[in-house]
């Protein structure tokens, strides 16, 4: 059976955003445990530095747990395709003359453009968007402040030093 509508988003992603349509969380939601998956040894070597670089912040804001390994594996790849793609343009440019003398574009073009889509939908997903960080509240994240002050003020005005 299809589904109709919108896709519905997470709850966990729900919860950091403050629930902004106030509609009734899925309590019976599976919520695994917030542990980071381990980077899968099969990904290309660009791919497991972008694993590397974005891990544990999204581990820290709870939205990333073991069952998510292959849609970040997924991202991670399709970053790592984007990039190279871009790296080849940024090299040998976006059109080429032809055998016959007609100018055309190279396929990495439409490659990267693909891989950006891929990456921009996996992005929504995970919170790793400006628009889409802007949705989330994350209150769990310790924030690493030493004045005393700024604490306060930050917490509402309740004393947590």
């Amino acid at each position: 059976m299809a589904q109709r509508g919108r896709k519905p988003r997470p709850t966990a992603i729900k919860e950091l955003e403050g629930n902004p349509g106030k509609r009734k969380l899925n309590k019976t939601e599976p919520k695994p445990d917030k542990k980071a998956p381990k980077c899968p040894s099969w990904l290309d070597n660009e791919a497991k530095k972008e694993w590397r670089r974005t891990v544990k912040q999204l581990e820290q804001l709870g939205i990333l747990t073991e069952v998510d390994m292959a849609a970040f594996a997924g991202y991670c790849q399709a970053y790592a395709r984007w990039k190279e793609a871009e790296e080849f343009i940024t090299k040998h440019g976006t059109i080429v003359k032809t055998p016959s003398g007609y100018w055309q574009q190279v396929p990495q073009v439409s490659i990267a453009q693909t891989y950006l889509k891929i990456m921009n939908r996996f992005c929504e997903q995970f919170g790793m968007t400006p628009s889409a960080r802007s949705r989330i509240a994350a209150d769990n994240v310790q924030q690493d402040i030493d004045d005393p002050m700024e604490l306060i003020l930050l917490s509402g005005g309740k004393k947590s030093v």
